[in-house]
């Protein structure tokens, strides 16, 4: 097969004479390749592209060339941007591609200008302080917005109670019936997202559409001919949770809600569905408190031996079902009401299967936020339902990230999602790792549990923040010891210590990279998707292998169904998940060809368990120490 891909990635090729400085490197040829083939042949395809490999671009000069519908899903929003912002217009410049590119993002991201004018309106709003000082802003913004993209309005916190009120869900949109719908940004942007050639969107986006949880995107993947999934690794569990059902308590708040404002602006006498849905919002809300202060999660079957939580939950159970039937006396007298009607009929059936313990190969389980209760049905085993979902129509499915394989091979990773029959191909880093960094697993640690663990981790800590003036990033398994340690480095270093939470990722980011000797210490949201290159970062400190929590519901239930079918739980589920975790996090440290730096993991389980061989085997070729003071020096020379 000749590869058009190769004439783009040459010493002489197109990306060479659009890009400055830009060297050819044999992996991103290989994987262009691949990819391309994957496209011609109608294939499957799993690539495990190691960081520097240029992955991006290997991915996209395929798809520009191959002229066909395109969709590539990236991990999060802030990937998605990057993506179509920065990489997508390099390459469709360098190829001189014709093709259209859109960018689709889910509904909830676009202004809604009916719910704007309806919501704003109301003399609720303005009780809340907050919400009416976001107001102006927002009403400016939406004056000369084009694309009513939400993510323009870069003064709005992310959590703004204003966006609730100024956008839609598809639980609220009233579709072809809004009054507004012919200027309605989301249909825009789907309108151009299907004329479009390569559309860029989130896998949360995507596999909602799949599941039939937002109407109208689902017209744009049907027509795809080729499917790019990057940072690959997260897919199993978004799908899990996407093929699965899920019911919050906040649907009930927010249908009460919107009951109200058609009861006060058009309806005056449905005061009894009014009282009725404020009741059944009332029941939620009191439900939630039974459940403690603090954000929880565990099994269904469990919180359900709790007497006042069994009551609460049939109560609840009771009041949405009264609602429902009713709003079913005034169909066809309102629009808004309708939908409204339509979403607990939805809601009511979600109850159910949620709530259904008898209900075979699933997890049910529970979590909580600040103020809702959130009851998830989660199937054991998606391998079936995805393998499905690949077979037809026939078309190409692209799968890359840096950490898709566990000790050596793919099996883990096919196994999850029925794609035993798919290509593989596996390309290295181009880093030297072995001049470049080193692996230091400190001497003298106790084991994971033991009390002194955290003085330890301490103690090491701060050598490391002394011998590299700063520049670390200190990544933990729990909230507890990232706390604990940052309280305790505070009394011990001068260094500005950054600590999720205190701020958002974006804003610690931006102060860790600005400050002189700063350092990061933060959990799971910061052991991926997180580039800081060059010297602003050469240590990273990882307190513990990544186990997931053993009392996590939905871990406890693949758990004991993998036992029921014969299997090594531990080291067909925990360890391929744990390592794979690693990796990610390991991944922050080297992230460009000039950059070097020490990578510290304080546990003594690496080298003392069988299992520790595992996870050695699946992290970069470092240069490996147990001598601390060795990986100290190595840093005070990093000029």
């Amino acid at each position: 097969m000749r590869f058009q891909s190769k004439k783009v990635f040459t010493a002489d090729g197109l990306l060479s004479q659009a890009i400055p400085g830009y060297r050819p490197r044999q992996a991103q040829i290989d994987m262009a390749c691949a990819v391309e083939e994957a496209i011609k042949l109608k294939q499957k395809s799993i690539i495990e592209a190691g960081t520097g490999t240029g992955k991006t671009f290997a991915y996209l000069a395929p798809a520009f060339l191959s002229g066909q519908k395109t969709i590539i899903s990236t991990g999060t929003k802030n990937l998605q941007e990057q993506l179509f912002h920065r990489d997508l217009p390099v390459v469709k410049e360098a190829l001189s591609s014709p093709l259209q590119v859109a960018l689709l993002k889910g509904r909830a991201n676009y202004l809604c200008t009916y719910r704007m004018k309806k919501n704003t309106g109301s003399s609720a709003l303005f009780s809340d302080k907050n919400t009416l000082s976001e107001l102006k802003p927002v009403r400016d913004w939406a004056e000369v917005t084009h694309s009513g993209d939400i993510g323009e309005l870069q003064a709005l916190a992310e959590d703004a109670s204003i966006i609730p009120l100024i956008t839609s869900n598809a639980e609220n949109c009233l579709g072809r019936d809004c009054p507004d719908y012919e200027g309605c940004y989301v249909v825009k942007a789907r309108s151009e997202a299907m004329e479009a050639d390569i559309v860029v969107v989130n896998h949360h986006l995507f596999f909602a559409d799949l599941a039939l949880k937002d109407t109208g995107f689902g017209e744009l993947i049907p027509e795809a001919q080729t499917i790019i999934f990057d940072e690959a690794h997260q897919i199993p569990d978004i799908a899990s949770e996407y093929f699965g059902v899920n019911f919050s308590t906040r649907l009930l708040h927010d249908a009460a809600r919107d009951i109200t404002q058609v009861y006060r602006s058009s309806l005056k006498d449905i005061e009894q569905v009014e009282r009725m849905a404020s009741k059944m919002a009332l029941h939620a809300s009191e439900l939630r408190i039974l459940f403690g202060e603090h954000n929880s999660k565990g099994k269904w079957e469990d919180v359900l031996r709790n007497q006042a939580i069994a009551e609460q939950h049939s109560r609840l159970r009771e009041a949405l079902h009264e609602t429902v039937a009713m709003l079913k006396h005034h169909i066809g007298r309102d629009k808004a009401l309708d939908n409204i009607y339509e979403r607990l009929v939805q809601g009511k059936s979600d109850f159910a299967e949620v709530s259904d313990l008898s209900a075979p190969d699933v997890s049910l389980w529970y979590e909580t936020t600040p103020k809702q209760v959130v009851m998830h049905q989660t199937p054991l085993n998606i391998a079936d339902k995805f393998s499905e979902l690949t077979q037809a129509p026939l078309r190409s499915w692209i799968f890359t990230s840096a950490t898709l394989m566990v000790n050596g091979h793919f099996s883990h990773y096919q196994d999850m999602l029925g794609l035993g029959k798919a290509k593989t191909l596996v390309l290295d880093s181009p880093f030297a790792y072995q001049k470049q960094s080193i692996l230091c697993v400190p001497r003298n640690l106790p084991e994971p549990s033991d009390p002194l663990m955290l003085e330890r981790v301490v103690e090491v800590a701060q050598e490391l923040i002394m011998a590299a003036r700063g520049r670390c990033f200190l990544l933990f398994t729990s909230h507890y010891m990232l706390n604990r340690v940052a309280d305790a480095l505070a009394q011990r270093v001068a260094n500005p210590l950054l600590v999720q939470g205190s701020t958002s990722k974006q804003a610690l980011l931006d102060s860790y990279v600005s400050e002189p000797g700063a350092v990061l210490l933060a959990t799971g949201a910061f052991w991926e998707g997180v580039d800081v290159r060059g010297d602003d970062l050469i240590c990273v400190l990882i307190d513990k292998l990544p186990f997931a929590a053993p009392d996590d519901p939905l871990l406890q239930a693949k758990i004991e169904n993998c036992k029921k079918r014969g299997g090594n739980a531990f080291m067909d589920i925990q360890v391929p998940q744990a390592v794979i975790t690693l990796k990610q996090g390991a991944g922050r440290l080297i992230r460009d060809v000039n950059d070097s730096g020490v990578l510290v993991i304080c546990d003594t389980r690496l080298v003392t368990k069988n299992y520790g061989k595992i996870f050695l085997s699946s992290l970069p070729d470092m240069r490996r120490t147990r001598d601390l003071t060795l990986a100290c020096q190595f840093l005070q020379e990093l000029e």
